[in-house]
């Protein structure tokens, strides 16, 4: 404790006592010299006494904000005595605030911690301290001095909260320091800290990030085994993860797990699934998931949801599936927002379609929505590939009048655009103006500028450019020598591209796989093939593993030299090195073995190619075509040309078939498979379920007979959807006929055909008919699922053979399938038909004891039947669980019921249908 200060007039104990007697304004009236010794020996003194100790900390904040001579500064000492004196008085709010000044105006952690070890030990209480000023720095972002206060704690006893250790954690996982954040982990459970379910959250968070979901895995495990309850969040870690690593096996394994613990996915999880596959290049598997978390549980996607799928259909130019989920969004009731505005503008831009990507960025300001700088940088990057430059400087100019700062990425663009024009003279103007504008060029900067020196043979020019970047010292990075080394590649001076590998090498950088690769393919343009696989080897001695862009020069060459029977050598080392085809892929060894007149092997490829789920680009498809007409299939290629072009032909203008076909004599004799070849069948597909829907079965079918007259080929899917729809409407005979000419062309029927084909009979009156079919289904190698008991529990519950429902509910269980909130739905609505509402409630508690939830539809047929029985006091009950559900507002629900109770009876072949809409296979 320090010595008693000397006071005019006053001595320590009297100013102390006016403190405790909260005397606050006669002290401000004393007109103190407050000096940090006074404060340290008042704040020691009124230790016990927390509101005294805060006012007179107060005074001297005020007294220091002032321009007397007289001011000071608190020193840390000082605040550390009142943090102290605060927690000790649980005064938490209050300390927190002085913590988080004290880090303000001191910088130093050590210095930070060291006093307030000092105040402990001479005050003896508050450990608590050291917690909040963990906590204090990591919500400051000064993870290293929390660290630091982290590794101290225990030298003074005290050991971080649960609540800190969470938050340090998740901060170094959000700045990145994921592997400092799994060694922080260790070190918590070595301090003897138990983990919650939101620090598992947060390690399985970094191990995904890390790309380590084994050890995730096993995270999830260990916390299972001890007990700890885990929650959605938890696994949505681990799916993140899985998706994060193209992994969607191990993604779907997860969420698969999520219904077996017991818990529903939510729209977080089928949104995870979603950017999954569209990261992964599986839109149409992502929009399926999109399709299933509607149709199938219920769920109402997010802006989020929308929007990754939306922008993965612009990032491979499916713009009119990009708006047809934009319309789809729209009307369900959601607002675009910036990110699939702009995901609309980065399509129509990589389409070429400058003029509707501008209109996007007008219509966003009309709605509200400021577009940023990624909007303006994209549709400058869309003029500027556009060849449209005046256009790019205009919307340069309106960045600016917007108040948008024109980056190095604008001018970057700029550049591009220029370089892409071959108008290098007007690249260079611009690269001065950025210079004397005060824009630094970067490395992308130099390389864009100097390929196009290189492509527009100003190699003198090019060199000198990089030897004043090497001034600037932006030059001495493998980027640079990368472009250089391509540039001397690309016109063929392979010798001037070794000097500069070696001169590279010399200055200690370090090539990558990049520099490999491009000096590999320079040499396989050349033909040089013993050269190229010279590098090759050289390139795998380092230790870079080979790519598939390095293959594809390979197969181009071999092609090229006329050496067809390398190619299977090169898909050999493919398969060896479990690397994974691309488009480009296919595209060289289609082009080559059409080029070789082998279009048996081309088309082999092509189907192999989109059984990947890989979407052929146009140059393929006209390497197939021409490969068509040189093999002299006129009308197969003519075919599949039409089909390429016109594919929305029938949909847009409603031409028939025959004439979209592009002739009108004979029909293409198909001696190939053009199955899969393009999305045409898919198309198609989607075109017959849409008026199936519409109830207009005839117009389908009449449109299946003219697609299989003009050679197109239905899969089971295009079957599914026919069946579906004549059952659905009552044309059950023409929906049997059908699945007789599956049998026909070797397609065997599904459990989603046979379903189908249950629901209709059961709708025509058709049960035994019914039964009799689901009683051949294992004969015929299907197995039933919970729709197809579903369906037949309702047309035993229609019938008012309760029993015989129970009976199939019973051999549903023994069959391995868990019953669903449908199954229970359809039951204790039966029940209720039979006034048998004792029962029902009993089915009702089993069902929530199970695990499932009941919904709108099965409380809904409880308070009928408690309706025909008059018992209104039960339904009062029913109305108030539906409230704690949130299945219904409370208030609507009484006012209504209690003015008209026959206003809520609904008819009981609405209640069935709603109840029995999982049939639905469309």
């Amino acid at each position: 404790m320090p010595p008693n200060p000397k006071l005019s007039g006053l001595n320590l104990d009297s100013l102390c006592r006016l403190l405790t007697l909260e005397r606050f304004s006669a002290v401000r009236s004393l007109n103190l010299r407050i000096s940090d010794r006074l404060l340290s020996s008042v704040l020691s003194r009124l230790r016990l006494h927390p509101l005294p100790s805060l006012h007179f900390f107060q005074i001297s904040l005020s007294n220091s904000n002032s321009n007397s001579a007289s001011s000071f500064t608190p020193s840390a000492t000082s605040y550390c005595q009142l943090i102290h004196i605060l927690s000790r008085g649980r005064q938490y709010a209050e300390a927190r605030l002085y913590l988080k000044d004290l880090i303000k105006v001191c910088d130093s952690s050590s210095l930070v911690f060291n006093e307030s070890v000092k105040v402990y030990r001479d005050f003896s209480f508050a450990p608590v301290v050291f917690d909040m000023l963990l906590k204090a720095y990591v919500e400051s972002g000064l993870v290293k001095d929390a660290l630091f206060v982290l590794d101290n704690m225990g030298k003074c006893g005290c050991v971080p909260s649960l609540r800190s250790c969470n938050s340090l954690l998740s901060r170094l996982v959000k700045v990145g320091e994921v592997e400092t954040a799994v060694q922080v982990y260790g070190q918590i459970r070595r301090i003897g800290i138990l983990p919650d379910v939101f620090m598992i959250s947060i390690l399985v968070n970094a191990y995904g990030k890390l790309g380590d979901m084994e050890k995730a895995r096993s995270v999830v495990c260990e916390m299972e085994r001890n007990g700890i309850e885990l929650n959605l969040v938890v696994y949505h870690g681990l799916i993140d993860g899985y998706c994060n690593l193209g992994q969607m096996d191990g993604a779907l394994k997860v969420f698969d797990e999520i219904r077996q613990k017991g818990f529903l996915p939510n729209v977080i999880s089928y949104t995870l699934l979603i950017k999954g596959y569209c990261n992964s290049g599986m839109v149409d598997k992502a929009e399926m998931v999109l399709r299933d978390m509607k149709q199938v549980n219920g769920l109402h996607p997010d802006e989020v949801s929308y929007g990754a799928l939306i922008n993965a259909y612009c990032q491979i130019e499916r713009l009119e599936d990009a708006n047809r989920l934009r319309d789809e969004m729209r009307n369900s009731g959601l607002k675009e927002n910036a990110f699939v505005y702009n995901a609309l503008i980065n399509g129509y831009c990589k389409s070429g379609k400058i003029e509707e990507a501008e209109q996007l960025v007008k219509e966003m300001e009309s709605n509200g929505i400021k577009p940023d700088l990624y909007s303006y940088n994209t549709l400058l990057d869309g003029f500027c590939k556009n060849g449209s430059m005046e256009r790019a400087f205009v919307t340069c100019n309106l960045m600016l009048a917007k108040g948008l700062r024109v980056t190095v990425v604008s001018y970057n663009t700029l550049l591009k655009g220029f370089c892409a024009i071959g108008c290098i003279d007007d690249a260079l103007k611009l690269w001065f103006l950025m210079l004397k504008r005060g824009i630094t060029p970067n490395e992308i900067s130099c390389s864009t500028l100097l390929d196009g020196l290189f492509k527009t043979g100003r190699l003198e020019l090019g060199l000198k450019l990089w030897n004043q970047t090497l001034v600037r010292g932006l030059a001495k990075n493998v980027i640079i020598f990368n472009t250089i080394i391509n540039g001397f590649c690309k016109m063929g001076r392979m010798e001037e591209a070794e000097d500069v590998f070696a001169k590279m090498q010399e200055w200690g950088l370090v090539p990558d796989g990049l520099t490999y690769r491009t000096l590999i393919d320079g040499y396989c343009k050349l033909g040089d093939l013993d050269r190229a696989n010279e590098i090759r080897a050289e390139m795998v001695k380092l230790g870079f593993s080979p790519s598939i862009e390095m293959f594809n020069s390979f197969i181009v060459s071999y092609f090229k030299s006329r050496r067809p029977d390398k190619v299977k050598d090169a898909l050999v080392e493919i398969q060896k090195h479990n690397v994974e085809p691309s488009v480009a892929t296919y595209g060289a060894l289609i082009a080559g073995w059409c080029r070789e007149g082998r279009m048996d092997k081309a088309f082999d490829l092509f189907s192999e190619m989109k059984g990947k789920g890989l979407s052929p680009n146009t140059l393929i498809c006209s390497a197939l075509v021409s490969g068509l007409y040189r093999d002299g299939k006129i009308d197969e290629a003519n075919l599949m040309l039409h089909k390429l072009v016109d594919k929305h032909v029938l949909e847009n203008y409603g031409i028939t078939s025959k004439t979209y076909c592009g002739h009108n004599q004979s029909k293409p004799n198909f001696n190939i498979n053009l199955d899969g070849l393009v999305p045409t069948n898919i198309m198609w597909n989607v075109i017959i379920c849409g008026i199936c829907k519409t109830g207009k079965i005839e117009n389908a079918k009449k449109l299946f007979i003219d697609l299989v007259r003009d050679g197109f080929v239905p899969d089971i899917f295009t079957y599914s959807t026919l069946i579906h729809g004549f059952s659905a409407s009552g044309y059950i005979n023409e929906a049997f006929e059908l699945k007789g000419e599956m049998l026909k062309v070797g397609l065997q029927p599904n459990v989603v055909i046979y379903n189908s084909l249950i629901d209709g009979l059961c709708k025509s009156g058709n049960f035994q008919r019914a039964l009799n079919l689901f009683n051949k289904l294992h004969s015929k190698g299907i197995e039933a699922n919970h729709i197809t008991y579903n369906t037949l529990m309702d047309g035993y519950c229609k019938l008012g053979k309760i029993t015989e429902a129970f009976k199939l509910k019973q051999r549903m269980v023994e069959e391995g399938i868990n019953p669903t909130v449908s199954t229970y739905t359809t039951l204790i609505h039966g029940l209720c038909v039979e006034g048998e509402m004792e029962e029902a409630v009993a089915l009702l508690d089993q069902m929530i004891q199970s695990g499932l939830d009941p919904n709108y539809v099965t409380y809904w047929a409880l308070v009928q039947g408690y309706i025909r029985r008059g018992e209104l006091k039960e339904v009062d009950k029913l109305y108030e669980e539906m409230y704690l559900r949130e299945l219904y507002p409370k208030r609507a629900i009484s006012n209504r019921i209690m003015e008209n109770p026959s206003y809520l009876r609904l008819d009981e072949e609405e209640t069935t249908a709603t109840n029995c809409k999982c049939v639905t296979v469309c």
